[in-house]
Protein backbone atom coordinates (compact mmCIF):
# COMPACT_ATOMS: atom_id res chain seq x y z
CA UNK A 1 0.00 0.00 0.00
CA UNK A 2 1.37 3.53 -0.79
CA UNK A 3 1.96 5.86 1.85
CA UNK A 4 -0.52 8.27 1.21
CA UNK A 5 -3.45 5.70 0.95
CA UNK A 6 -1.80 4.16 4.46
CA UNK A 7 -2.21 7.66 5.77
CA UNK A 8 -5.73 8.63 4.85
CA UNK A 9 -6.73 5.44 5.92
CA UNK A 10 -5.19 5.86 9.18
CA UNK A 11 -6.14 9.04 9.59
CA UNK A 12 -10.00 8.62 8.54
CA UNK A 13 -10.50 6.20 11.29
CA UNK A 14 -8.89 8.41 14.01
CA UNK A 15 -10.84 11.12 13.10
CA UNK A 16 -14.19 8.80 13.22
CA UNK A 17 -12.82 7.13 16.98
CA UNK A 18 -12.17 10.66 18.09
CA UNK A 19 -15.95 12.09 17.24
CA UNK A 20 -17.18 9.69 19.71
CA UNK A 21 -14.73 10.19 22.26
CA UNK A 22 -15.51 13.98 22.18
CA UNK A 23 -19.38 13.17 22.78
CA UNK A 24 -18.38 11.09 25.81
CA UNK A 25 -16.02 13.32 26.65
CA UNK A 26 -18.60 16.42 26.92
CA UNK A 27 -21.66 13.99 28.02
CA UNK A 28 -19.75 13.33 30.91
CA UNK A 29 -18.69 17.17 31.85
CA UNK A 30 -22.63 17.99 31.33
CA UNK A 31 -23.60 15.64 33.22
CA UNK A 32 -20.57 16.09 36.08
CA UNK A 33 -21.48 19.74 35.88
CA UNK A 34 -24.93 18.76 37.49
CA UNK A 35 -22.96 17.71 40.84
CA UNK A 36 -19.80 20.14 41.60
CA UNK A 37 -18.48 23.37 39.83
CA UNK A 38 -19.44 23.46 36.16
CA UNK A 39 -17.09 25.76 35.50
CA UNK A 40 -14.04 23.58 36.65
CA UNK A 41 -15.55 20.41 34.79
CA UNK A 42 -15.78 22.02 31.15
CA UNK A 43 -12.40 23.78 32.07
CA UNK A 44 -10.74 20.10 32.93
CA UNK A 45 -12.59 18.73 30.35
CA UNK A 46 -10.97 21.49 27.89
CA UNK A 47 -7.10 20.55 29.65
CA UNK A 48 -7.79 16.64 28.85
CA UNK A 49 -8.77 17.61 25.34
CA UNK A 50 -6.05 19.81 24.08
CA UNK A 51 -8.43 22.66 23.62
CA UNK A 52 -7.51 24.78 26.90
CA UNK A 53 -4.56 26.81 24.95
CA UNK A 54 -6.82 27.38 21.88
CA UNK A 55 -10.03 28.31 23.79
CA UNK A 56 -8.30 30.70 26.26
CA UNK A 57 -6.69 32.69 23.22
CA UNK A 58 -10.59 33.45 22.73
CA UNK A 59 -11.96 33.46 25.90
CA UNK A 60 -10.76 35.19 29.55
CA UNK A 61 -13.26 32.59 31.61
CA UNK A 62 -14.59 29.01 31.13
CA UNK A 63 -18.80 28.96 30.63
CA UNK A 64 -20.34 25.50 29.70
CA UNK A 65 -22.05 27.30 26.90
CA UNK A 66 -18.99 28.71 25.62
CA UNK A 67 -16.78 25.46 26.35
CA UNK A 68 -19.57 23.68 24.58
CA UNK A 69 -19.84 25.76 21.46
CA UNK A 70 -15.82 25.39 21.58
CA UNK A 71 -15.45 21.50 21.34
CA UNK A 72 -18.42 21.42 18.75
CA UNK A 73 -18.56 23.68 16.09
CA UNK A 74 -15.20 26.41 16.62
CA UNK A 75 -13.71 26.88 13.25
CA UNK A 76 -10.43 28.01 15.19
CA UNK A 77 -10.36 24.64 17.32
CA UNK A 78 -8.72 22.02 14.61
CA UNK A 79 -10.81 19.35 16.87
CA UNK A 80 -13.92 20.42 17.33
CA UNK A 81 -16.46 17.96 16.03
CA UNK A 82 -17.45 19.97 12.53
CA UNK A 83 -13.75 19.98 11.96
CA UNK A 84 -13.27 16.39 12.83
CA UNK A 85 -16.26 15.07 10.77
CA UNK A 86 -14.64 17.56 7.64
CA UNK A 87 -10.77 16.22 8.29
CA UNK A 88 -12.86 12.59 8.25
CA UNK A 89 -14.26 13.57 4.99
CA UNK A 90 -11.50 14.95 3.44
CA UNK A 91 -9.49 11.14 3.99
CA UNK A 92 -12.47 9.37 3.11
CA UNK A 93 -12.57 11.13 -0.35
CA UNK A 94 -9.08 10.56 -0.94
CA UNK A 95 -9.26 7.26 -0.97
CA UNK A 96 -12.93 6.52 -2.48
CA UNK A 97 -12.27 3.36 -4.25
CA UNK A 98 -10.73 1.49 -1.19
CA UNK A 99 -13.65 1.94 0.65
CA UNK A 100 -16.57 -0.11 0.88
CA UNK A 101 -19.97 1.69 0.02
CA UNK A 102 -21.46 1.43 3.62
CA UNK A 103 -17.68 3.17 4.72
CA UNK A 104 -18.21 5.86 2.48
CA UNK A 105 -21.97 6.34 3.42
CA UNK A 106 -21.67 6.72 6.94
CA UNK A 107 -18.93 9.26 6.70
CA UNK A 108 -20.47 10.86 3.95
CA UNK A 109 -23.82 11.02 5.51
CA UNK A 110 -22.52 12.19 8.72
CA UNK A 111 -20.90 15.07 7.30
CA UNK A 112 -23.45 16.24 4.91
CA UNK A 113 -26.25 16.27 8.34
CA UNK A 114 -22.76 18.18 10.39
CA UNK A 115 -23.01 20.93 7.71
CA UNK A 116 -26.67 22.08 9.07
CA UNK A 117 -24.98 22.66 12.29
CA UNK A 118 -24.58 25.61 13.69
CA UNK A 119 -24.65 27.44 17.47
CA UNK A 120 -27.82 25.79 18.58
CA UNK A 121 -27.51 22.42 18.06
CA UNK A 122 -24.24 22.64 20.77
CA UNK A 123 -26.78 24.96 23.60
CA UNK A 124 -27.41 23.34 26.39
CA UNK A 125 -31.10 22.43 25.55
CA UNK A 126 -30.12 20.93 22.39
CA UNK A 127 -26.08 19.34 23.52
CA UNK A 128 -27.64 15.84 24.66
CA UNK A 129 -29.38 15.06 21.21
CA UNK A 130 -26.84 16.44 19.23
CA UNK A 131 -23.80 14.32 21.20
CA UNK A 132 -25.99 11.72 20.80
CA UNK A 133 -25.96 12.13 17.17
CA UNK A 134 -22.67 12.06 17.04
CA UNK A 135 -21.67 8.80 18.93
CA UNK A 136 -24.35 7.19 16.51
CA UNK A 137 -22.49 8.73 13.20
CA UNK A 138 -19.15 7.10 14.63
CA UNK A 139 -20.60 3.58 15.71
CA UNK A 140 -22.13 3.62 12.45
CA UNK A 141 -18.79 4.01 10.62
CA UNK A 142 -17.27 1.40 12.97
CA UNK A 143 -20.21 -1.03 12.47
CA UNK A 144 -19.62 -0.88 8.46
CA UNK A 145 -15.72 -1.20 8.82
CA UNK A 146 -16.78 -4.17 10.91
CA UNK A 147 -19.26 -6.12 8.37
CA UNK A 148 -18.32 -4.96 4.94
CA UNK A 149 -14.53 -4.18 4.82
CA UNK A 150 -12.00 -7.16 3.19
CA UNK A 151 -9.38 -8.78 6.48
CA UNK A 152 -6.34 -6.96 4.62
CA UNK A 153 -3.81 -3.98 4.58
CA UNK A 154 -6.09 -1.24 4.53
CA UNK A 155 -8.81 -2.93 6.95
CA UNK A 156 -5.75 -3.63 9.63
CA UNK A 157 -4.40 0.63 9.17
CA UNK A 158 -7.89 1.10 9.94
CA UNK A 159 -8.09 -1.08 13.04
CA UNK A 160 -4.78 0.70 13.69
CA UNK A 161 -6.44 4.12 14.18
CA UNK A 162 -9.15 3.17 15.56
CA UNK A 163 -7.05 1.41 18.90
CA UNK A 164 -4.73 4.01 18.56
CA UNK A 165 -7.25 6.84 18.95
CA UNK A 166 -9.20 5.14 21.76
CA UNK A 167 -6.42 4.12 23.84
CA UNK A 168 -5.60 7.88 23.98
CA UNK A 169 -9.14 8.70 24.58
CA UNK A 170 -9.39 6.39 27.48
CA UNK A 171 -6.88 7.48 29.16
CA UNK A 172 -7.79 11.56 28.96
CA UNK A 173 -11.83 10.55 29.98
CA UNK A 174 -10.15 8.98 33.06
CA UNK A 175 -7.67 11.50 33.62
CA UNK A 176 -10.33 14.35 32.94
CA UNK A 177 -11.52 14.32 36.18
CA UNK A 178 -8.42 13.67 38.30
CA UNK A 179 -8.60 16.95 40.26
CA UNK A 180 -12.37 16.82 40.45
CA UNK A 181 -12.45 13.29 41.82
CA UNK A 182 -9.83 13.41 44.32
CA UNK A 183 -8.94 16.47 45.21
CA UNK A 184 -9.09 15.79 48.67
CA UNK A 185 -9.72 12.63 51.22
CA UNK A 186 -13.17 14.34 52.51
CA UNK A 187 -14.96 13.42 49.44
CA UNK A 188 -13.78 10.20 48.87
CA UNK A 189 -16.24 7.58 49.75
CA UNK A 190 -19.03 9.99 49.66
CA UNK A 191 -22.10 10.09 47.30
CA UNK A 192 -20.64 13.04 45.21
CA UNK A 193 -17.81 10.67 44.73
CA UNK A 194 -20.09 7.86 43.86
CA UNK A 195 -21.76 9.55 41.30
CA UNK A 196 -18.65 11.26 39.63
CA UNK A 197 -17.10 7.48 39.53
CA UNK A 198 -20.08 6.26 37.81
CA UNK A 199 -20.27 8.99 35.90
CA UNK A 200 -16.58 7.78 34.04
CA UNK A 201 -18.08 4.50 33.93
CA UNK A 202 -21.30 6.05 31.93
CA UNK A 203 -18.51 7.85 30.07
CA UNK A 204 -17.18 4.70 28.32
CA UNK A 205 -20.29 2.62 28.41
CA UNK A 206 -18.90 0.61 31.13
CA UNK A 207 -21.70 0.41 33.52
CA UNK A 208 -22.84 -2.89 33.10
CA UNK A 209 -19.53 -4.25 32.73
CA UNK A 210 -18.29 -3.35 36.26
CA UNK A 211 -21.48 -4.30 37.48
CA UNK A 212 -20.41 -7.82 35.93
CA UNK A 213 -17.19 -8.27 37.14
CA UNK A 214 -16.77 -6.61 40.23
CA UNK A 215 -20.41 -7.19 41.97
CA UNK A 216 -19.90 -4.23 44.08
CA UNK A 217 -20.66 -1.02 44.47
CA UNK A 218 -18.82 1.74 42.46
CA UNK A 219 -14.97 2.09 43.79
CA UNK A 220 -11.91 4.38 42.45
CA UNK A 221 -9.64 1.45 42.44
CA UNK A 222 -11.92 -0.96 40.79
CA UNK A 223 -12.90 1.80 37.86
CA UNK A 224 -9.32 2.35 37.40
CA UNK A 225 -8.51 -1.18 36.72
CA UNK A 226 -11.44 -1.88 34.40
CA UNK A 227 -10.62 0.95 32.11
CA UNK A 228 -6.57 0.48 31.83
CA UNK A 229 -5.93 -3.16 32.62
CA UNK A 230 -8.87 -5.62 32.42
CA UNK A 231 -8.44 -7.11 28.59
CA UNK A 232 -12.07 -8.10 28.72
CA UNK A 233 -13.23 -4.64 28.29
CA UNK A 234 -12.71 -3.41 24.49
CA UNK A 235 -12.05 -0.10 25.61
CA UNK A 236 -9.53 -0.38 28.34
CA UNK A 237 -6.37 0.70 27.54
CA UNK A 238 -5.08 -3.08 27.90
CA UNK A 239 -7.30 -3.95 25.11
CA UNK A 240 -6.48 -1.18 23.20
CA UNK A 241 -2.54 -1.86 23.15
CA UNK A 242 -3.42 -5.70 22.42
CA UNK A 243 -5.29 -4.68 19.27
CA UNK A 244 -2.53 -2.42 18.41
CA UNK A 245 0.51 -4.76 18.18
CA UNK A 246 -1.73 -7.36 16.54
CA UNK A 247 -2.23 -4.69 13.64
CA UNK A 248 0.91 -3.96 13.55
CA UNK A 249 2.44 -7.79 14.01
CA UNK A 250 -0.20 -8.12 10.32
CA UNK A 251 0.96 -5.25 8.78
CA UNK A 252 4.49 -6.22 9.40
CA UNK A 253 3.51 -9.67 8.15
CA UNK A 254 2.09 -8.11 4.93
CA UNK A 255 5.54 -6.26 4.35
CA UNK A 256 7.77 -9.22 4.51
CA UNK A 257 8.33 -8.86 8.15
CA UNK A 258 9.70 -5.42 8.38
CA UNK A 259 9.74 -3.54 11.68
CA UNK A 260 10.46 -0.48 12.96
CA UNK A 261 10.69 1.88 16.36
CA UNK A 262 6.79 1.61 16.59
CA UNK A 263 6.63 -2.36 16.70
CA UNK A 264 9.40 -1.72 20.06
CA UNK A 265 7.28 0.82 21.54
CA UNK A 266 4.04 -0.69 21.07
CA UNK A 267 5.55 -4.06 22.48
CA UNK A 268 6.72 -2.11 25.82
CA UNK A 269 3.44 -0.33 26.58
CA UNK A 270 1.28 -3.39 26.05
CA UNK A 271 4.10 -5.58 28.01
CA UNK A 272 3.56 -2.69 30.53
CA UNK A 273 -0.16 -2.70 31.15
CA UNK A 274 -0.18 -6.36 30.83
CA UNK A 275 2.01 -7.04 34.19
CA UNK A 276 0.81 -4.02 36.03
CA UNK A 277 -1.24 -4.50 39.01
CA UNK A 278 -3.46 -1.50 40.31
CA UNK A 279 -2.40 -1.32 43.77
CA UNK A 280 0.62 -0.13 42.46
CA UNK A 281 -0.50 2.18 40.10
CA UNK A 282 -2.22 4.15 42.78
CA UNK A 283 0.75 4.16 44.95
CA UNK A 284 3.03 5.54 42.03
CA UNK A 285 0.27 7.57 41.65
CA UNK A 286 -2.81 7.74 39.02
CA UNK A 287 -2.68 10.65 37.41
CA UNK A 288 0.90 10.72 36.55
CA UNK A 289 0.39 6.65 35.42
CA UNK A 290 -2.28 8.19 32.93
CA UNK A 291 -0.49 11.44 31.64
CA UNK A 292 2.58 9.03 30.67
CA UNK A 293 0.20 6.47 29.01
CA UNK A 294 -1.04 9.88 26.71
CA UNK A 295 2.52 10.85 26.25
CA UNK A 296 3.74 7.28 24.81
CA UNK A 297 0.72 6.64 22.96
CA UNK A 298 1.40 10.09 21.03
CA UNK A 299 5.10 9.39 20.49
CA UNK A 300 3.52 5.89 19.12
CA UNK A 301 1.65 7.60 16.41
CA UNK A 302 4.04 9.48 15.80
CA UNK A 303 6.44 6.19 15.45
CA UNK A 304 3.94 4.85 13.01
CA UNK A 305 3.96 7.88 10.90
CA UNK A 306 7.63 7.96 10.33
CA UNK A 307 7.80 4.05 9.52
CA UNK A 308 4.84 3.71 7.51
CA UNK A 309 3.98 6.88 5.95
CA UNK A 310 6.55 9.27 5.50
Amino acid sequence: MLARAADSMFWLARYMERLDALARMMEAAQMMAGLSNQDEEWKSTLIAVGADEGYFAKHDVVTPERAALFMGCDRDNPNSILNCLDQARINARAMRTMLTRDMWEAVNGAWLEGRRFGAKEFMPEMLPDTLDWVRQAATRFAGACQTTMLRNEIFHFIELGQALERADNTARILDVKYHVLLPSYSGVGGMLDYYQWTTILRAVSAVRAYQYMYKDEVKPWNVAELMVLRPEFPRSLRACYDKITQCLDSISADHGGRRGECHRLAGAISAQLRYARIEDIFQSGLHEHVTQLIDRTNDLGDAVFAFYMR
